[in-house]
């Protein structure tokens, strides 16, 4: 048995030098590898401070708003998320986020803050316990948190003086000017958003459902496609005069006694509404880069331009990109990652 004297001898101080310096940067490496964002110190962000954007000389048309919710799992995603749409506005001293959030955070307050020193935001808390009595379990576990529901409830959260929004998902950037999906013309509809016609529309729903006339034939009368609820163009005042919320809040209802579909949120949206939105180009959602949500497998990009990516699907660039088996889309998402540990996505080559 070694009997080593004090100090040690010189190789060894040279076996602990260089155990200290890889310690941090395998602890990092330990903590991507389980998905984890370790809370920073008290002088140090755990995200770097994100570029001020300016306005362009020809901008003054007003507010643009954007809606996304405020969640400590999905920051990561949030912050590339705002880091797109400002990278690549016009003018993106005119674009003012409204946060949802379920509870009071100062720490992902304080981040959004630091990251974002000149942000022109607002952040109002979402009752969870509103629909807690309303939900039903789903086929992904994320699609049943409370949040995921907080999108039915936008035009009773967001002030009055809000007319429309544009609500995004946190799993997602934008590529193009968000002023042009701001300006689409809605056409009298409440809602604006890709609508995907060649899907199978059965598909979303169980065989309960289409076995019941009674439920069926709610869509008698219109052409129903899928459209996804990850990105929408919204008319709040078209929204409250036309009781949405509560046509919704009835089929959720219906679910939790009869099972009609699995997927969260996104089937109420497509009962009260499928066939009756105004269709925008199918640029603004190339969805589905999260593969399916029971194994998130690869996927390719759709044909055609592309304004916005949408990892939709149980598979998330950041955790792909952490564990070092990330999908070729993954990098796209990758260039507005701010989070501070991602400098390490280079520790085992």
């Amino acid at each position: 048995m070694a009997n080593w004297s004090y100090p040690p001898p010189a190789p060894l101080l040279l076996h602990l030098g260089l155990l200290s310096l890889l310690l941090p940067a395998l602890s990092a490496a330990a903590a991507i590898r389980h998905g984890l964002i370790r809370k920073p110190s008290a002088d140090i962000p755990a995200f770097r401070e994100a570029p001020a954007f300016r306005n362009g000389d020809a901008c003054g048309g007003g507010r643009i708003h954007v809606t996304m919710t405020l969640d400590s799992n999905y920051l990561r995603g949030t912050i590339a998320a705002v880091l797109s749409v400002l990278q690549h506005a016009t003018c993106p001293e005119d674009v003012e986020f409204h946060f949802l959030w379920p509870r009071f955070d100062r720490g992902v307050l304080s981040t959004i803050r630091s990251t974002f020193p000149g942000l022109n935001f607002r952040v109002y808390r979402f009752d969870s316990n509103r629909v807690r009595g309303k939900i039903s379990k789903s086929i992904r576990q994320a699609l049943d948190q409370p949040l995921n529901y907080a999108r039915i409830y936008l035009a009773e959260i967001i002030p009055q003086d809000v007319k429309r929004v544009i609500y995004l998902d946190s799993d997602l950037v934008v590529v193009d000017d968000i002023a042009r999906l701001w300006t689409v013309d809605l056409d009298g509809r409440v809602l604006a958003a890709p609508e995907y016609c060649h899907a199978n529309f059965t598909s979303y729903f169980s065989g309960e459902f289409w076995s019941d006339p009674s439920l069926a034939r709610t869509f008698e009368g219109r052409r129903p496609c899928y459209f996804n609820t990850g990105v929408m163009v919204v008319d709040l005042e078209r929204w409250r005069g036309g009781e949405y919320t509560r046509r919704m809040e009835a089929w959720m209802a219906v679910q939790r006694r009869r099972r009609i579909y699995d997927l969260g949120s996104m089937p109420p949206f497509l009962l009260v509404l499928a066939g009756e939105i105004k269709a925008v180009d199918h640029r603004w959602n190339q969805h589905g880069l999260g593969g399916d949500n029971l194994e998130g497998l690869c996927r390719g990009l759709h044909p055609g331009p592309i304004s916005l990516l949408h990892w939709s699907g149980k598979g998330k660039p950041w955790l792909r990109l952490d564990s070092r088996r990330p999908c070729s889309v993954d990098h796209l998402w990758a260039p507005y990652d701010l989070f501070r540990i991602s400098s390490t996505h280079s520790l085992e080559g």
